[in-house]
């Protein structure tokens, strides 16, 4: 009996290890580039016109999905439905209105306004505030002397602070001199700029975006012509502009008014799991992005590459581990697959997973996130154009995951491995632009599968599936899956011993 009792106990421990033991090439060969083109030719298609996040073709995207996930058997990944929704919102102008002294002056023609940073309100003020750039930094204070509490603040477009740059650093800067205000106690907020009248209009619908709910509102801002200026300074403003004037409280009867709807749109994510055996409270994620730009006018942005390719490979290899679990090799680890929108708005349906996950992140081993795996980089000189894959972020969070990577990547597939994108002065931040650092800035080790950025075609209607080389993409896919595989079956998590470097400011 005891004899028996012993052998039963083995049993599990004998199945795993003949389980670690098959080889995965068995079912790595289900990607195929005949089955990646099938895929990619509906998720790139026109019909889906260019899966703008919280459109009805990302919709359309969605459900496909979601019908690929279902035909394979998968689970639902969030609590018995496929989709992950989260909310999307846009606002729409219905009225402006900017008057001095009783005198109205146009939108465009005399004033502007940023629809989705301008919040409906209506305001009556007796007196103005010229205060300079409005700059406060560690050795200048514009407010110094002046009390803005209240009231609205009228400023010149100024000099940028020193060292603040051009690009992102110029937009950080708009935000630190309403902060500055803010701060001042200032309710508006006017800054004269000398491109008046534009030569384009006012879209009356403002960006999407997610964080619709903040901690601080900001004061409404009107980006204003030298009329206005001159309307609420009078001769003052010509001193103004000379840099010859102080600041000061000008008398003027100044009426702002702005009013919009808003819409919530939503998006989704879609979430696909196969549960695993003996380990299965521990997550292998493979993950892509499935949304892309949308159409401009009739111009549709196909996104084939960027990233239905990535897209269509999460579906093949989830296709390749349910054949591996019908043969009675399913995986240790629970693997969920995972395609997320959002992600061209700004990484939002990889945060909006993270900062809510179905499943513990605390267990989740690893993310592999495919993102452009479809094309050749034709800028790259050293090395086989059609046999390299780039290689990001393995080496960032965990010190087991280079050798694992590397070492599956010997076994299998033999691609060259470029780590050009690891270099922390990479100029083009290619490791902090897609969804995998959501999950690494919430401690999940990651790898990133990339193939450049196109030339010509990146962000272009010209991405089209005609031009994806499929071979090349379904080798760069097994070595996805290969990967997984060890990381799904192997005895340990991945460690946890690196820190996470959070990126400068650009």
């Amino acid at each position: 009996m005891k004899k028996l009792f012993a052998i039963v106990l083995l049993l599990p421990v004998l199945a795993v290890t003949a389980q670690k033991k098959t080889d995965p090439s068995l079912f790595a060969k289900n990607i195929t580039p005949d089955g990646l083109k099938k895929h990619l030719s509906i998720v790139a298609s026109g019909d889906m016109e260019g899966r703008e996040t919280a459109t009805p073709g990302q919709k359309k995207a969605a459900a496909y999905i979601e019908s690929q996930f279902q035909s394979l058997g998968l689970m639902p990944g969030n609590n018995g439905n496929y989709q992950l929704p989260y909310g999307v919102y846009q606002d729409s102008l219905t009225a402006a209105l900017v008057e001095v002294n009783g005198k109205s002056f146009d939108l465009d023609k005399d004033f502007s306004v940023n629809v989705g940073q301008t919040y409906a309100s209506t305001y009556r003020f007796s007196e103005v505030v010229f205060a300079g750039n409005g700059l406060v930094d560690s050795t200048h204070d514009d407010y110094k002397g002046l009390d803005v509490r209240g009231k609205a603040v009228l400023l010149m477009a100024g000099q940028q602070q020193q060292g603040q740059g051009q690009g992102r650093a110029a937009f950080a800067s708009q935000f630190s001199r309403l902060d500055a205000a803010q701060k001042n106690g200032a309710v508006a907020v006017l800054v004269i700029g000398g491109n008046f009248p534009r030569t384009s209009r006012t879209n009356p619908k403002g960006n999407m975006y997610v964080n619709a709910f903040q901690k601080v509102v900001r004061p409404n801002q009107f980006q204003v012509s030298e009329k206005i200026a001159e309307a609420i300074m009078g001769g003052d403003y010509a001193k103004a502009k000379a840099g010859s004037i102080s600041p000061k409280v000008y008398t003027a009867d100044l009426a702002l008014s702005f009013n919009k709807t808003t819409t919530n749109l939503q998006s989704s994510d879609v979430l696909g799991v196969l549960e695993g055996t003996d380990l299965k409270d521990e997550y292998v994620f493979v993950t892509g992005h499935y949304d892309h730009l949308g159409k401009r006018d009739t111009v549709i942005y196909y996104g084939a590459d960027d990233d239905g390719s990535g897209t269509v490979s999460v579906l093949e290899i989830a296709e390749a581990f349910v054949k591996a679990k019908q043969a009675g090799n399913g995986p240790r680890r629970t693997m969920v697959f995972m395609t997320v929108s959002g992600e061209e708005k700004g990484l939002w349906g990889s945060a909006y997973y993270t900062n809510h996950p179905v499943f513990p992140l605390e267990k989740t081993t690893v993310d592999l996130n495919i993102d452009m795996i479809g094309r050749i980089d034709t800028s790259r000189k050293q090395g086989n154009a059609n046999n390299y894959v780039y290689v990001v972020g393995d080496d960032k969070l965990s010190t087991d995951l280079k050798t694992i990577s590397e070492a599956t990547n010997k076994k299998f597939t033999k691609l060259e491995l470029d780590y050009k994108f690891n270099d922390p002065n990479d100029r083009q931040r290619i490791y902090f632009r897609s969804d995998h650092y959501n999950f690494a800035q919430k401690g999940v080790p990651i790898i990133f599968y990339y193939d450049g950025m196109l030339g010509g075609d990146y962000h272009r209607p010209t991405d089209t599936p005609d031009k994806i080389n499929y071979e090349l993409m379904a080798k760069r896919a097994q070595l996805v899956f290969y990967t997984a595989w060890e990381m799904a079956n192997r005895n340990d998590m991945l460690k946890r011993d690196i820190p996470l470097v959070a990126p400068r400011g650009f």
